[in-house]
């Protein structure tokens, strides 16, 4: 590779794991304005998850994803959506979202690193760990994302459209996470 693709390849992989940042800020923007009435409320007649036990599931998913991956990180400790509080998910939520962090940067930008392949579950076959990795994480906590926006609306604890048009200010957000807006 030639010095300025080789400069171009760092960047990107950069800025692919700086995108993991900016999906978790809007995690937390999402659940630092959810009222916290809304965390285990249930709409009646639901049998559907609560947003506790959304949070829960993406938090445990990270941790599927980094011990599959990345067996060498160290595993933050699983939540329980029936018993985790808001801010201990806020929490969880960060130390996860710092592990796959550290799992795509090994995947992406370091290929002597022992990430070779991305194993989103045990039974679904591994893939060469790369974008389309990533794309496959940020894509699945955007579906959850919407999913506990739309929760807290339905069960009469909308977030306010400061906070609904703040997830997409990426250029803020990105300064927010301590990066310059993407390249």
């Amino acid at each position: 590779m030639t010095q300025p693709q080789t400069d171009l390849a760092v960047e990107l992989c950069q800025t692919l794991v700086e995108s993991w940042a900016v999906n978790e800020r809007m995690n937390q923007i999402v659940l630092d304005h959810l009222d916290p009435a809304a965390w285990r409320a249930k709409l009646p007649g639901s049998m559907g998850r609560t947003i506790a036990a959304i949070v829960a599931h993406v938090h445990n998913v990270r941790r599927k994803w980094v011990r599959l991956s990345a067996p060498h990180l160290k595993l933050p400790t699983a939540l329980s959506h029936a018993h985790c509080t808001q801010k201990q998910a806020q929490a969880a939520l960060a130390e996860s979202s710092a592990r796959c962090s550290e799992m795509l940067a090994a995947a992406l930008s370091r290929p002597q690193d022992r990430v070779k392949t991305f194993r989103r579950d045990g039974w679904a076959r591994p893939w060469p760990a790369g974008a389309a990795m990533l794309a496959y994480m940020i894509s699945h906590e955007a579906h959850h994302r919407g999913q506990v926006c739309m929760l807290a609306h339905q069960l009469g604890f909308p977030l306010t459209i400061q906070v609904n048009s703040g997830i997409w200010a990426w250029e803020k957000l990105w300064k927010e996470c301590g990066f310059k807006h993407p390249r």
